[in-house]
């Protein structure tokens, strides 16, 4: 009875897996986006490849289910002409510039189906040249090679369409299949990419190929590019394209989304050098890419998924699209290890073996913030490596406690090159990170810069060794007074200060810094100048003459994140908020008005 009941319910799963599947292709219910194919030498988007989405809340949302299902219900030829017309009419609305590639299962390309000139009369239709066209090939599953002919393949190039091979190197016949197809692109598997800055045996790969594609004059296309360091990494090897979340994430209109790219000093980085620096500063740069399953899925396709990678430990669990819990490599093998364990439970749910002890974390989390919670977690959590890292509640990605700890060591060591050497606090470079994170995030912020009045004449009249203490003693008053909870302190140069306050309470904050320092500077001034109101120095031509006390003044902005481009203009808006407030004489605060920079006129814009 008990057999009976299992193989009922499975059988009502893959009727319904069915029926859902059907329904989607029927009413055509898939969503295209795009990722950006960028010159890496250039920074122009060279083109884009068009990736599926089902529908949003279901179980067949994720390519990866979408197309097994297919398999297993053998809709795949129905269900790929659909996502190449769905593409393709999207490609065009969108009036995306550049190549567009098609992802097309190699088994299926001798199929009468896929030959008898759809392609050719849909971009006939929408007025797309062929030449536009890059049919995608991949290597990564065996029963893609099934029917594969060197025709086939021909067939296509003669009509006008260029081939490519993905992912190189994650299966065993990428370079058999490279000899005798000749592509025009190959596509290195995001394996040899990640951490290609610190893997000698990576580089020698990707060098390797660079190689054989300039022989065969066959344009080379890294995959999964994530940090900074391997970007530039690729870049030295002579890598031309490039294509991973760094450089652009998959959207529905990726014109409106993805971030211009420009080449200074040889390198590709953003408009913004600090953005991006915020960006490597966040939870995102921890984001492995570990297919996702849901918690009614059988316990054979989280196996599946370990067996795919060896990296892979833990494989993230959705119910209802959100991340419940995780399914870990350890579980999985010991329950399958059993005397007939395997049998008993891969087709049992995912849910039986979920456990629900992880870390999810969102991906614009600072670091050190994510640190902090990662430490405030049970031991078990250091041990499993577990973190879920998630965008708007919707899962992105997993993350590794280890990789974590490497990065954080990167941030104190970049942290301490560019602090304050006074201080120790935070200087200019990462002041300017946070600034940038801050507005990529649309986030509510104040801007307070600090600056002591008459410093000059205080340094002049009492040294240099006192006026170095009265800094320090000012940065140790700051620190006490500014929470860093949500605020971010830093320490810009000389006796210029900046805090970047997140909570509302800001004002309160300014003024009982400038309460507690013209208490504190009493003891800094000799008790002839606190009683004259004042100091002799000497003035810019030499002349002795009388300076004020030294005081404080705070000049606060509030900008606007939806005007504010970078950390450049903020720091104009704040320097001008201080010198109003310097103008104010004493201890003085400030608020500007104004929350953006000035336009200019319509004749000065560059065209």
């Amino acid at each position: 009875m008990v057999q009976g009941r299992f193989a009922g319910g499975a059988l009502d799963s893959g009727q319904a897996e069915a029926e859902l599947l059907t329904e989607i292709i029927r009413e055509q219910r898939l969503y295209p986006v795009f990722q950006p194919i960028v010159d890496l030498s250039t920074g122009e988007c060279f083109g884009h490849e068009a990736l599926i989405r089902g529908p949003e809340g279901t179980s067949l949302y994720s390519p990866y289910h979408l197309f097994n299902a297919a398999i297993r219900n053998h809709l795949q030829h129905r269900l790929e002409l659909l996502c190449r017309r769905c593409s393709v009419e999207r490609y065009s609305a969108l009036g995306l510039q550049g190549k567009l590639f098609l992802n097309v299962s190699a088994s299926l390309l001798s199929t009468p189906e896929h030959q008898h000139g759809f392609t050719a009369e849909l971009l006939g239709e929408l007025g797309i040249p062929q030449e536009n066209i890059v049919i995608e090939l991949s290597e990564q599953h065996p029963f893609d090679h099934h029917g594969l002919t060197r025709s086939a393949v021909d067939h296509y190039r003669e009509m006008g369409f260029h081939i490519a091979i993905d992912d190189l190197g994650s299966g065993y016949s990428g370079l058999k299949l490279w000899s005798e197809l000749h592509p025009d692109y190959v596509k290195i598997d995001m394996h040899f990419v990640r951490g290609i800055e610190r893997d000698s045996v990576k580089r020698e790969f990707v060098r390797a190929i660079c190689n054989i594609g300039d022989t065969l004059d066959c344009k080379i296309i890294a995959e999964g590019i994530e940090t900074l360091e391997e970007l530039h990494a690729l870049q030295e090897m002579g890598v031309r394209y490039g294509q991973g979340f760094l450089l652009g994430r998959p959207a529905r209109e990726p014109d409106l989304l993805i971030e211009p790219l420009v080449v200074r000093h040889g390198y590709l980085q953003s408009r913004s050098d600090c953005r991006m620096l915020a960006q490597a500063d966040t939870a995102r740069v921890l984001v492995r890419s570990v297919p996702a399953v849901v918690a009614d899925a059988p316990l054979h396709e989280v196996s599946q998924i370990f067996s795919n990678d060896p990296q892979v430990i833990s494989v993230p669990v959705l119910v209802n699209g959100e991340p419940a819990g995780v399914v870990r490599r350890a579980d999985l093998l010991a329950r399958f290890a059993a005397k007939y364990g395997r049998a008993l439970y891969e087709q049992r749910p995912v849910s039986r073996l979920m456990q629900t002890d992880v870390l999810i974390v969102p991906a614009d989390t600072p670091l050190e913030k994510v640190s902090l919670m990662v430490t405030g977690q049970e031991e078990s959590l250091l041990i499993q490596q577990d973190l879920v890292i998630v965008e708007d509640g919707c899962y992105l990605g997993m993350g590794n406690v280890r990789d974590l700890l490497r990065r954080m060591t990167e941030l104190k060591v970049r942290n301490a090159r560019f602090a304050n050497p006074l201080t120790l606090l935070p200087g200019s470079v990462p002041i300017n990170s946070e600034v940038d994170r801050l507005l990529q995030r649309a986030s509510d912020f104040h801007v307070a810069y600090i600056d002591l009045n008459h410093f000059k004449a205080f340094n002049d009249s009492y040294g240099y060794t006192r006026g170095d203490e009265l800094i320090r003693e000012l940065g140790e008053l700051l620190v006490r007074f500014v929470s860093f909870d949500d605020n971010y302190l830093g320490h810009v140069s000389g006796d210029d200060f900046v805090v970047l306050f997140r909570h509302h309470d800001w004002r309160k904050t300014c003024e009982s810094i400038l309460a507690a320092f013209e208490e504190r500077v009493q003891t800094f001034c000799h008790a002839a100048d606190l009683e004259a109101g004042g100091i002799w120095a000497p003035d810019r031509h030499g002349q002795k003459a009388f300076y004020p006390l030294i005081s404080l003044a705070i000049g606060v902005v509030h900008p606007d994140p939806y005007q504010c481009s970078s950390c450049h203009e903020v720091a104009e808006l704040a320097l001008e908020a201080k010198m109003q407030a310097k103008a104010k004489g004493g201890n003085a605060l400030y608020l500007s008005p104004r929350r953006a920079p000035d336009l200019l006129p319509a004749g000065c814009r560059s065209a």
